[in-house]
């Protein structure tokens, strides 16, 4: 099949501030016709036959991927009550399993962790902090073991509950407080819409609601049609819950009472604006219910006393446009207080990187105390109170960082900060899988390019960082065998931009240039942390370098330089990563014939911005469930996303500055006639958050100028790709044999191939 199928062309003008534009494939949107169905199956069957010669890679990548991973696996328990929580994972199946065993007695606090090595985050059974945690319990991916912990008690098979779905995820995952009821929510299309179901797990259960039922068996109370962060209420009695509105905004919380219809369930709030999205959670102390509401650039919370479910939710700080909060309660001294990291300030005064403020709870609008001031060199990002001492989470010259306080009850703020310290040159560290209100650890996750993801617990009295477990990586792995490092591009302003890179040192000769692959996202503040993947091994093998572009619109190096890199400084993303894949080159990393950008979502954006910008530097590029065809998304206030969306890209609706502005960039519509690179487009049919239609468009585009352009579309699945773990890597495998061949690596890791051999 050596014909590339053709889109009809099918003209339909849309006008906007006096400009048309025609737009010859918007019929490939209407996703339930056949003609669309058929085209998109025809793009498929093309690819297939284009990538037939790489399946034997595929497949060979696939079994390094299955043959390095622990298949037979269990995640670090985490703590909830009186039972430990954890997931295990069974060779051959593709999803995991939801389990618990007891405790020995109250002050067991060590984690039971098995034999054989491994590591996992073992989720958070109601780890509280904020709105949409509802809590999940026992979710952490990696781990060690086989069977489980003596005592075990399976909460919830997913591979039962998967049986006979083309597509299964698990949302919103939470047990009441007494332990005897698990909620959980699934979604069997790929759109992001759950469905809610309640299981009795032990006997009686808390409110009486399970009086009579079985245990193991389901309650009548399923609520579908929600979105993601439903959880019980402390006392058990009843469920909080969001749905969506016809844009598939998440826009009103409910109260559900178990045993009673849903047809009687509460309203209990309603956000009219179509920027905010709102979710529902509890503290961590379980003392306040909360929901939160937030745009892009603005927030406003609410909280209730967990002792009065059905009471009225009282706001903390009513909004101010532009200025963002998150609110964790803390006990200080005897006094409830509420901790408020925030970005207010006057006018020219703001506290951009955000700061660190202590209120009442009875008055959160009063008097306030800065326990930590804003800071130019240090983005705040978080921070988790628990009984005895509090947690901070900020980024500090492009890396994050975790720093402990400690209180006793004649404080009323924290004292002294204390850094936690690791010896890589690049690394992440987070908190994670921390529910309980009074317990003496913090659990984190450490990792790197180069260290597999590594589970402590840090034990706040005496400072020891206890080492748990570490992800295993079976059959050979030296991690000295591979070089972290980082590289700074610059870019025409002035502005250092910096390249994170990692290799095999063995494989990767100083100044000779290797296949390379170049990460990029750029968007919505998120970071692109250094982090350690069993897949990526699979490219370093075969001589190639991964990097990561830090460009602006992330997050790496504080407010200002996500500020730098959206709305009317989009562009910056787009040459900031021109300028990375430059510096690549000219530093002798790698060469225009084997270097290959990767990108999704927003990233896949960046993808086919760069692909118009600057083909001649590229290879190859493939970009993931692209959203490459912005201005008609963003003028569209009925889609998923789009006014929210009007934060972060501007309003092209409305302003025709940021009409004009987006039309310079916008990959579809910027598809002229040159030598592009070979691309690749992956996209998901059930996609709610960029819809498949874009890549759809795009690769039609290319192919009116004779771009060699594929599209894969995944027909049961959505923005996170397929359901699954082993579909997961099969998924890895296609997508890294792709880059391989773009990049002109040897397919058997012997090294890169020159571009006279390909």
């Amino acid at each position: 099949m050596n014909i590339p199928p053709a889109a009809a062309k099918k003209p339909q003008p849309r006008t906007h501030h006096n400009d048309v534009y025609v737009d010859n494939y918007e019929w490939l949107r209407e996703k339930e016709s056949p003609e669309v169905v058929a085209h998109l199956e025809s793009e498929n069957a093309f690819t297939d036959a284009r990538t037939a010669h790489l399946e034997l890679l595929q497949e060979q990548i696939f079994e390094e991927i299955k043959g390095r991973t622990l298949e037979t696996d269990l995640s670090v328990p985490v703590r909830r009550g009186g039972w430990w929580y954890y997931t295990r994972t069974v060779e051959g199946q593709e999803y995991g399993i939801h389990c618990r065993a007891p405790i020995s007695d109250s002050d067991d606090w060590a984690p039971p962790v098995l034999a054989g090595g491994g590591a996992g985050s073992g989720g958070g059974a109601g780890s509280g902090g904020g709105a949409g945690s509802g809590g999940e319990v026992g979710s952490g991916d990696v781990g060690s073991g086989g069977a489980g912990l003596p005592g075990e008690q399976v909460l919830l098979d997913d591979n039962v509950e998967a049986a006979g779905h083309d597509f299964f995820a698990i949302g919103s995952f939470d047990i009441s407080t007494d332990g005897t009821l698990l909620l959980y929510a699934v979604d069997t299309e790929g759109d992001e819409r759950y469905t809610i179901r309640v299981r009795a797990i032990a006997a009686g259960a808390a409110g009486g609601a399970a009086v009579g039922t079985a245990v193991g068996a389901n309650l009548p109370d399923e609520i579908p049609n929600t979105s993601e962060g439903a959880m019980f209420d402390p006392s058990g009695r009843y469920l909080f819950y969001t749905t969506v509105d016809d844009a598939w905004r998440p826009d009103t919380v409910w109260r559900h009472e178990l045993g009673t219809a849903v047809s009687a369930d509460v309203n209990v709030f309603h956000e009219p604006d179509e920027r905010f999205w709102v979710g529902v959670g509890r503290t961590r102390s379980r003392r306040y219910l909360v929901i939160e509401a937030g745009s892009s650039v603005t927030s406003e919370t609410r909280l209730l006393d967990a002792a009065d479910p059905t009471g009225e939710f009282v706001v903390v700080w009513p909004r101010q446009e532009g200025v963002e909060y998150d609110v964790e309660h803390a006990v200080l001294g005897g006094t409830d207080r509420l901790l408020i990291v925030h970005n207010g300030g006057p006018e020219g005064h703001k506290a951009v990187n955000f700061e660190l403020v202590s209120v009442a709870a009875s008055d959160p609008q009063g008097a306030r105390r800065v326990v930590l001031p804003h800071s130019e060199r240090i983005r705040l990002e978080g921070v988790d109170a628990f009984r005895d001492f509090i947690v901070i989470e900020y980024r500090k010259e492009g890396l994050a960082r975790v720093a402990v306080a400690r209180h006793d009850e004649h404080d009323h703020d924290d004292g002294g900060l204390t850094e936690l310290k690791f010896t890589e040159p690049l690394y992440t560290v987070g908190v994670a899988g921390n529910p309980e209100w009074d317990q003496p650890t913090i659990r984190l996750v450490y990792t790197s390019f180069v260290t597999p993801s590594t589970v402590y617990d840090h034990v706040v009295a005496t400072g020891e960082l206890r080492l748990l477990k570490q992800q295993p990586v079976l059959g050979l792995y030296d991690p000295t065998l591979f070089e972290q490092r980082r590289e700074w591009a610059v870019a025409d302003d002035g502005t250092r931009i910096p390249i994170s890179l990692v290799y095999r040192k063995d494989l990767v000769t100083p100044g000779e240039p290797a296949p390379t692959v170049l990460y990029g996202y750029g968007s919505y503040e998120h970071s692109i942390d250094p982090g350690f993947s069993i897949s990526r091994l699979s490219l370093l093998d075969r001589g190639m370098i991964f990097a990561v572009a830090h460009v602006r619109g992330g997050g790496e190096l504080g407010r200002l330089w996500y500020e730098h890199g959206k709305k009317l400084h989009k562009r910056n993303s787009f040459t900031d990563f021109i300028e990375c894949a430059t510096h690549l080159i000219d530093c002798g990393y790698s060469s225009p014939d084997r270097l290959v950008a990767e990108g999704h979502s927003a990233g896949g954006l960046l993808m086919g911005a760069v692909a118009n910008m600057a083909p001649k530097l590229f290879s190859g590029i493939l970009a993931g469930v692209p959203f490459v065809d912005p201005v008609t998304s963003i003028l569209d206030p009925s889609l998923p996303l789009t006014v929210i969306e009007w934060d972060e890209w501007g309003d092209p609706l409305h302003d025709p500055e940021v009409y004009a502005y987006m039309g310079t960039y916008s990959p579809v519509e910027n598809v002229h006639a040159t030598h592009y690179p070979r691309i690749l487009a992956v996209t998901s049919l059930n996609d709610t958050r960029v819809l498949y239609v874009e890549p759809a468009k795009w690769v039609a585009r290319l192919r009116e100028v004779g771009a060699d352009a594929l599209l894969k579309t995944e027909m049961s699945a959505g923005h996170g790709g397929v359901s699954g773990r082993y579909n997961a890597w099969r998924e890895a495998a296609f997508n890294y044999a792709w880059m391989i061949d773009a990049a002109g690596a040897h397919p058997s890791g012997e090294g890169a191939l020159p571009a006279s051999a390909r």
